[in-house]
């Protein structure tokens, strides 16, 4: 607190000259700080939540209802009527009430460290153990300390493609097992290097399976090549570097047919094989060195290798023998299977496929890509350079969780972005011996069963194991006293729960002889409702409808079926307002003035009748003084039918026989046309009226004036007194014209006979003209005239 104090002094004073790299660091530490307190001391967002009102009757479903509900344990908190549920409320809301602060139960977040444990060369993460209780919905927040440690152990593993585009390469490294283990001594005091190789699966069409090709998969003759292998493992991790150069020294070359490598294969192996290998718990490097790409899962179907890569140890005899049986893995198996054992892949790769292994380290947490020169002279340096930004950048992850458990991070990071509520905790740039915080945040969505998680930094050993309880249940811890519930049941958080034979809230009902069923049915309206509605408790077989807090609302009715709220709204008042009606059991009943469902309409006929005549002229109803027509009527009265046929050919008969006495209605009249009323008749019509113009069954005109009275069928009818009668027909000047019509048309008939005769006769002599002058034979000639063209000869006759 010192330090703070005098960075505070120091900043304050306007005589202080500030380095802007200072007052950079100082501000960026301030806040820091900052941070540090705001999780130390979070604040408690109980005070400002809300507690949903759902219906509740105990003390356990009520603090599973929200983070800001909590439960008053007070015996007789609740009033005659008042539910059980009353007692679950907010702690603001609870207090006001009455209920003391002893009273009120509110499970809170909380955590516990288990142990005291100290940041050392040893120990980099503290705590080690932890408790966590949580309450659903709210947030437990605890620290973590992290301090990279000096000269921290480190293991490397040396996984080299032997494939034959790498026969430089590995010329260079059996020549660098003492530098190599010079150069992690130099970074720590105890370091193992160990070695393996690999190639690809030896299978089509991967490699070349021919005998000769297995012996000897070099094209090259004069090239002494290993036969092909997946992964071999040549030796265990081990400080003697002589070992190292000596074993690798004895390595040959080999080949493959295809470009990318089985380098995943390999990875996998030297991951899940730790015994084998001779994996320490300290850091853990394995640099990866290749120039060509990988093979990944899918590949291995293109050989019909079709089951998935399984993530377990296969290696016998140091040889990854069951390459051809599994797939390749894939990127996310191999990522998942390095963290768990705390591997951090440094990839060493030429300068063209760079870009690959930056998108594969993208994938892969705490991994390095370093470019390696074409004879991997420059390993040592690569690998010194990749170690120190992998080892200088710290992230905190957790395992897996459930769905329901959210676990984010608050990164505290002195020369880093510093996040929030971050998926995991990362900071970047930390020194040797620097001390670095993260601030867990834990919360549970809902109420889950006991149980525990890792957080660890990852490719470091050091973890912190959580321990998880829910808060789904209430501790009361009630103290009997004498008369509790009328000595005949005990209390649970504030309720009474009666004794065999006893009911109602503070157990004063005796049932003996009536069974519970029994006096909840006399509390039920009928068989398929709530005992008292829902709204009252049954108490010795009668409803106590609950109390409201407003006291202007109220609960009433031998099954609490009724309120007085529960009505229909006028003008944002309930029934029109209290100068209008009252609310009575969900029904408005009106003043003598008004009217309605919510008494929105005064009761009055005025805009509903026209000078004197019926409301609404018959042809509707009046309703909150307005006219409601029927189907087809308009205007304020109901005087208007625009879409209403004429009326006048429907009434004309009827019209026929009251006004001229004629017709096939002349006998039934009175009885059929009782509805229309001849009013007069008259010699003309004014010049604005539109009168009716109908035949009769004399076939004459008749016109007349039709004025539509109150109702539907109701007219006054108004008849000119003379009808357009036609006159009777001449019969000699139809008979004349008929026998005149027949014979001018005979006379038309002949002619155009004639006609036609004349023409076809002009027709064919003209023909009989034209074929004469075309013949060739000589006027005397008959043209009729045939030569004999038979000899009859009498067989008998001798020529004698």
């Amino acid at each position: 607190m010192g330090y703070w104090r005098g960075v505070s002094k120091r900043l304050s004073n306007p005589l202080f000259q500030h380095p802007p790299a200072l007052l950079h660091k100082e501000m960026r530490n301030l806040l820091a700080f900052g941070l540090v307190l705001v999780a130390l001391f979070p604040l408690n967002p109980v005070l400002s939540q809300e507690c949903p009102k759902f219906k509740v009757s105990n003390c356990k479903e009520c603090i599973q209802s929200g983070p800001g509900c909590a439960w008053c344990k007070k015996l007789n908190f609740t009033k005659a009527g008042e539910p059980d549920s009353a007692r679950c409320d907010t702690i603001r809301q609870l207090g006001q009430r009455g209920c003391s602060e002893t009273d009120i139960v509110s499970p809170q977040s909380s955590h516990f460290t288990i142990g005291n444990d100290q940041l050392s060369n040893v120990v980099q993460l503290i705590p080690k153990n932890i408790r966590l209780n949580l309450r659903p919905g709210q947030t437990a927040n605890f620290t973590v300390k992290f301090r990279r440690a000096e000269g921290y152990p480190v293991d490397m593993y040396y996984l080299m493609d032997l494939s034959y585009s790498m026969k430089d390469d590995l010329e260079n490294v059996k020549r660098l097992g003492n530098d190599l283990l010079t150069a992690l001594n130099s970074i720590t005091k105890s370091a193992q290097i160990g070695f393996g190789c690999f190639v690809d699966k030896t299978v089509m069409p991967f490699v070349n399976t021919h005998p000769d090709k297995l012996k000897n998969p070099c094209t090259d003759r004069s090239v002494t090549c290993q036969p092909p292998f997946a992964y071999k493992h040549v030796l265990s991790l081990t400080g003697d570097g002589r070992k190292f150069q000596e074993e690798v020294g004895k390595q040959d070359i080999s080949g493959n047919l295809d470009a990318p490598e089985g380098g995943l294969d390999a990875m996998m192996q030297a991951a899940v094989c730790g015994n084998k290998i001779g994996w320490r718990n300290n850091t853990r490097l394995l640099v990866y060195a290749t120039d060509d790409g990988f093979h990944f899962a899918g590949d291995g179907k293109l050989a019909a290798i079709l089951t998935p890569n399984d993530g377990q140890c296969h290696m016998e005899d140091s040889l990854y023998k069951m390459s051809n049986e599994f797939d390749y893995p894939s990127v996310g198996h191999l990522a998942q299977k390095l963290a768990e054992n705390n591997i951090q892949p440094i990839f060493a790769v030429t300068t063209k496929m760079v870009g690959t292994y930056r998108g594969l380290s993208n994938m892969i947490p705490k991994s390095a890509v370093g470019e390696l020169s074409s004879d991997s002279n420059n390993i040592v340096d690569l690998i010194k350079e990749a170690y120190q930004n992998l080892s200088s950048n710290i992230i905190l992850d957790h395992g897996t969780v459930p769905d329901s458990l959210m676990v984010t991070y608050d990164s505290l990071c002195p020369r880093s972005t510093q996040t929030k509520d971050a998926k995991r905790g990362e900071c970047s740039n930390v020194r040797i011996n620097e001390e670095i915080s993260f601030v867990v945040k834990v919360t549970a969505s809902k109420c889950l069963p006991d149980q525990s998680f890792v957080i660890r930094p990852l490719s470091f050993t050091d973890t912190l194991t959580v321990n998880v309880k829910t808060l789904c249940d209430c501790e009361c811890d009630d103290t009997p006293q004498p008369g509790d519930c009328n000595s005949h049941g005990k209390t649970i958080c504030g309720i009474c729960r009666c004794d065999e034979g006893y009911v109602g809230k503070n157990c004063e009902c005796n049932t003996t002889g009536k069974s519970t069923t029994d006096l909840e049915v006399s509390c039920r309206k009928d068989n398929g409702s709530e005992t008292c509605s829902g709204l009252g408790e049954c108490v010795c077989g009668q409803c106590i409808c609950h109390a409201s807090d407003d006291p202007k609302k109220q609960i009433y009715g031998a099954f609490c079926e009724c309120n007085n709220w529960n009505c229909e709204v006028y003008n944002a008042l309930l029934c029109g307002g209290e100068d209008r009606g009252v609310c009575s059991c969900g029904t408005c009943i009106c003043k003598d003035k008004y009217e309605g469902t919510a008494c929105q309409c005064e009761k009055s006929i005025e805009g509903c009748s026209n000078r004197g005549r019926a409301v609404c002229s018959g042809r509707g109803e009046c309703q909150c003084n307005t006219c409601k027509c029927k189907a087809g009527y308009t205007g304020q009265v109901c005087d208007k039918c625009p879409g209403c046929p004429s009326p006048c050919p429907k009434y004309a008969s009827c019209v026929e026989c009251l006004a001229f006495g004629t017709g096939p209605q002349a006998k039934t009249c009175s009885e059929e046309c009782r509805t229309l009323n001849i009013t007069g008749k008259v010699k003309s019509f004014e010049e604005d009226e539109k009168p009716c113009r109908e035949k009769d069954s004399e076939n004459c005109w008749m016109s007349f004036v039709m004025t539509q009275e109150d109702g539907e069928e109701n007219y006054s009818i108004v008849v000119l007194e003379n009808r357009e009668c036609p006159q009777p027909p001449s019969i000699i000047a139809i008979v004349g014209g008929t026998v005149a019509g027949v014979a001018l048309i005979g006379l038309l008939m002949l002619g155009i006979w004639k006609l036609v005769t004349e023409v076809y006769d002009r027709r064919e002599y003209s023909r009989f003209e034209k074929e004469q002058a075309k013949s060739k034979w000589h006027n005397a000639d008959n043209p009729l005239f045939k030569s004999a063209t038979t000899t009859v000869v009498n067989p008998r006759f001798n020529g004698e």
